[in-house]
């Protein structure tokens, strides 16, 4: 079974040299850039299967290699950045990044970010049949949700909504990508409006509302879909 290659682009050595022996270590093969330009080569020419990605590159921000980057690859991305401003998050993001971490960080965390996203790029191509998850199930196909054999009855938005956020579980998806998806680019600011839907939407899906288990707050920036 082949290891799947993953590109660490950051231009700090000592972030280098703690990063490649311990994705080694948990059974990555990894490869290395400084900068934007070599990231961009690197992953036309060595095809990695992720890339973690610092925003503070010598020759250009991180943002700009995501942009370029999703002209012409779905390849999951984890930004890896001191900069911990929301709006940088979001715009990372709404870019396309599937995730994000700060620095510091532990490594247990990135690597379970790392499994996050491989095992959604995996299953990015797979018609999905039912999605399942602490005892809620979706059926894409017939538009139905249930939980432990039940029916919820949700209205339109309230599935949209949902089956976004399950399209794309274990990523942080931003309140901008929710709104404009689900209610159009005309209610993309339209955060309060958000806020409401999340709610009824977890009194019809979480065993408990008030401590989410399945759409988790990501404060400031979006909604994630842990799937257990």
């Amino acid at each position: 079974m082949s290891l799947s290659r993953i590109l660490v682009v950051d231009d700090e050595p000592q972030i280098q040299r703690f990063l490649k022996p311990a994705l080694t270590a948990a059974g990555y093969d990894v490869i290395e850039a400084g900068t934007g330009a070599e990231a961009l080569r690197a992953v036309a020419t060595r095809a990695p299967d992720l890339v973690i990605l610092d925003l503070g590159l010598p020759d250009m921000d991180g943002k700009e290699v995501i942009a370029n980057l999703r002209g012409w690859s779905d390849l999951p991305v984890i930004i890896l950045s001191a900069r911990d401003r929301e709006t940088e998050k979001i715009a990372a993001l709404d870019l396309g990044a599937d995730d994000y971490v700060e620095k510091p960080f532990g490594i247990g965390e990135l690597t379970a970010r790392i499994r996050t996203a491989l095992r959604h790029r995996n299953k990015a191509d797979a018609i999905p049949t039912l999605i399942e998850t602490d005892g809620l199930t979706i059926d894409p196909v017939h538009r139905l949700v249930s939980r432990n054999g039940e029916t919820l009855h949700l209205t339109p938005k309230e599935y949209d909504l949902l089956l976004l956020l399950a399209r794309h579980a274990g990523r942080v998806v931003t309140h901008r990508t929710l709104l404009t998806s689900v209610w159009g680019p005309a209610h993309a600011d339209d955060l309060q409006y958000l806020r409401v839907f999340i709610g009824q939407l977890r009194q019809k899906i979480e065993k408990n509302p008030t401590d989410p288990r399945i759409v988790r707050t990501e404060p400031g920036v979006g909604y994630r879909m842990v799937m257990e």
